[in-house]
């Protein structure tokens, strides 16, 4: 639930920069409920930085529009952090791309 609150505010609230596109890959709470971490991934990559940056700027107004739509108590603080495995993913699959052309 909050994955899909989180995307759906993403997409409709926050103007990325042109040509950037980003995608909650997954979101882990704490047993508590207190903290979320919302994990996202960067295309192109080196944009990655900056849109991570952008989005803790944004941390408060996205709080505050989750806050309304989730109604829960305690409310989750929302964390952005970059999916680290999206992006080993993507260097493996480049590594075996790599190895094919030089079995040719």
């Amino acid at each position: 639930m909050i994955k899909r609150e989180i995307s759906q505010l993403l997409l409709k609230e926050i103007e990325f920069l042109p040509d950037t596109l980003v995608t909650v890959t997954r979101v882990e709470t704490t047993e508590d409920l207190l903290d979320v971490n919302v994990f996202i991934s960067v295309f192109p990559e080196f944009q990655l930085k900056e849109t991570i940056d952008f989005l803790k700027r944004k941390t408060g107004f996205l709080q505050q529009k989750m806050n309304k739509l989730l109604r829960m108590k305690p409310l989750p603080r929302l964390r952005f952090l970059t999916e680290k495995e999206t992006r080993n993913a993507g260097r493996i699959e480049e590594i075996l791309a790599q190895l094919k052309k030089e079995e040719k």
